[in-house]
């Protein structure tokens, strides 16, 4: 989310009769959304969209927004905001698509910048998935022990047989 923007909804929060003053003096307001967990989480959110956006332009840059936002499971209007701020960034910039019968189509092209972020995006993600996957594990552990089945499946199908 851009700084102003945030800054806006911190505005709004602020000024609304839900916001306590004397509540969040001190600390991060609650109400205007500066709960460090839920910006760690909405932060992740917003970087899974940008690395599936950007390995989707990658590989067909020609990707209409309609096409897109069904892809990476987004709105319309979404996309468009992602979009708008990949561009932004100077991580995608628009040309036109010139094979394209329909000259309103344009074609997001990743820069130089947009490649290294995906590549780091891409690290970051795999981390995240990585470290998901280690903690998926140790709870389906957790419950085979429960449940008294000590063998560990070979394939995914076995997992299914209980």
């Amino acid at each position: 989310m851009l700084s102003f923007e945030i800054e806006r909804c911190r505005n709004f929060f602020r000024s609304s009769p839900l916001h306590s003053t004397r509540r969040c003096a001190g600390s991060p307001c609650k109400v205007a959304g500066e709960n460090p967990e839920v910006t760690s989480k909405r932060t992740k959110l917003q970087e899974d969209t940008h690395f599936r956006v950007l390995r989707l332009l990658q590989e067909n840059p020609e990707m209409s927004q309609r096409e897109l936002a069904a892809e990476v499971g987004v709105s319309v209007g979404g996309m468009h905001y992602v979009l708008n701020a990949l561009i932004e960034k100077g991580l995608v910039k628009l040309g036109n698509f010139t094979a394209a019968e329909d000259k309103r189509r344009y074609a997001y092209i990743l820069t130089p910048r947009g490649i290294a972020e995906k590549t780091s995006i891409t690290k970051r993600f795999l981390e995240r998935k990585i470290e998901e996957y280690d903690v998926l594990k140790a709870e389906i552990e957790v419950l085979r022990d429960e449940l008294g089945v000590n063998a560990t499946p070979k394939t995914s199908s076995s997992a299914r047989s209980f």
